[in-house]
Parts: C-alpha cells; sequence; structure tokens
C-alpha cells in the first residue's frame, strides 16, 4: 500500500507523525512526505519536515492522510494542492484526514454530503463546503476516514489498522508503540469545565486571524464552481 502524507507550512506536526509512526509500521506499507517542492516544511513547532516526493512526480497512492494546523487555510485557497487531491481520490482505495486536514478535503470540493472529523474548534466550517461535522475522534464515510483534533490521529490510525488488517495486527503494533493512553477530564469540550473551553476558543480565534477570511473565500470559490 502507498501511503501519502501532505506537507505544507504550519501544520501541526503531531497530527501527521502520530498516524505516520502507527501506519508506518503497517503490513506492506510504503510511505512518503508530499509537498510542492523538495524543500523542508516548518511545522507550526517549529520542527522542520523533509518531503520525499512532489506533488507533481509523486504517482497514485492507496491512500492519502492530510494533517491540519494553522496553515490549511493557505492550503485551502492553494490551486496545485486541490488539483492534486482531486486528481488522487478517483485512484485512492482511502483518502483521509487529521484535525482540520479535513478542510482541506472539503475546500477540494471531496466531502459535500459527507459526514467529517474536525478538531472541535474548526469544525464548524465544514457546513461552508456541503459537509457535516461530526464531533467523533474517528469518522468512516465510504473511503473517507476523517480524525478528530491531533492527538485523534494515533487513535484514528489504528482504527484503519484494524480496519484493513484486523485486530490482533492492530494489537501487535500498539503494544509495540505501548499505546495505552491515560483518558483525563477536560480532554473534549464535553469533559473540559466551561471556562477552560471559553479560554481555548478565544485563544483559537485570536490566533485564526486573516484565516477565518481564507477558509471563507476557499468556501465562496467551491460554492460558486458548484453553481
Amino acid at each position: 500500500m502507498r501511503i501519502a502524507f501532505l506537507l505544507y507550512d504550519n501544520l501541526t506536526q503531531l497530527d501527521l507523525t502520530g498516524p505516520a509512526q502507527v501506519l508506518s509500521r503497517m503490513p506492506g506499507a510504503r510511505v512518503d512526505y508530499v509537498a510542492a517542492a523538495l524543500a523542508p516544511v516548518m511545522s507550526d513547532c517549529g520542527l522542520a519536515l523533509v518531503p520525499t516526493a512532489t506533488l507533481a512526480g509523486s504517482g497514485q497512492y492507496d491512500l492519502i492522510c492530510v494533517p491540519g494546523g494553522y496553515g490549511c487555510s493557505a492550503v485551502m485557497n492553494d490551486p496545485e494542492t486541490l488539483d492534486w487531491l482531486r486528481g488522487q481520490a478517483p485512484g485512492c482505495a482511502w483518502i483521509t484526514s487529521v484535525c482540520s486536514g479535513s478542510l482541506i478535503l472539503a475546500a477540494a470540493g471531496l466531502l459535500d454530503g459527507r459526514r467529517a472529523g474536525c478538531h472541535w474548534a474548526w469544525g464548524d466550517y465544514l457546513p461552508l463546503f456541503g459537509a457535516e461535522f461530526a464531533a467523533e475522534r474517528t469518522v468512516f464515510d465510504g473511503k473517507f476516514i476523517t480524525a478528530g483534533g491531533v492527538t485523534s490521529g494515533i487513535d484514528f490510525a489504528f482504527r484503519v489498522v484494524e480496519h484493513l488488517h484486523g485486530p490482533d495486527v492492530a494489537a501487535t503494533l500498539r503494544l509495540a508503540l505501548e499505546y495505552d493512553p491515560e483518558r483525563r477530564p477536560g480532554g473534549t469540550p464535553a469533559t473540559a469545565r466551561a471556562d477552560i473551553v471559553a479560554n481555548v476558543r478565544t485563544l483559537t480565534a485570536q490566533r485564526l486571524g486573516h484565516r477565518d477570511a481564507e477558509m471563507r473565500a476557499a468556501a465562496a470559490r467551491l460554492m460558486g464552481e458548484k453553481s
């Protein structure tokens, strides 16, 4: 199985590295990290990521994973990346995302009429693109698999492994990676105090800035193309 993770400036590295660590160990997996060029791509925590293939020279993949991050709004308005996703989609067995990566898929017109996961603070943008936000850790809708925010990508990857290779393979990888997370209150809006949820919403709104306009512009363009 050929697997591609999309790289772009200001992505959230755990959206990518979490599921990549799991899926790269899946039987028969070959993983590429695809970007517009082969120059290092800077993540939002200052960790540089090195592409192994370019959009133009990547060939067809079996599974694509699009990570999220504050850089997603720029990608949602990038014709080269959106065209690559549209071109890959018919030949892909699985099209996936983590966090706000689903908004990039939505901007490409791939989630119209579908349920999709997203970071809880960004999910309200999905309906602008004709998708339905599902506040779930992993959402399956046909060949589209979308995860919630950031750490959801790890659980999402194990769900993919179990779906494709069965529970024993997933359990083997889970033990090899010693993945047995302790669920703590506060990790979701439903379990966090109201003041903490409000604080995160405020911080998110501050960091959105011009990105809100970029995402709405992408939605307006897509809706215009469909009309």
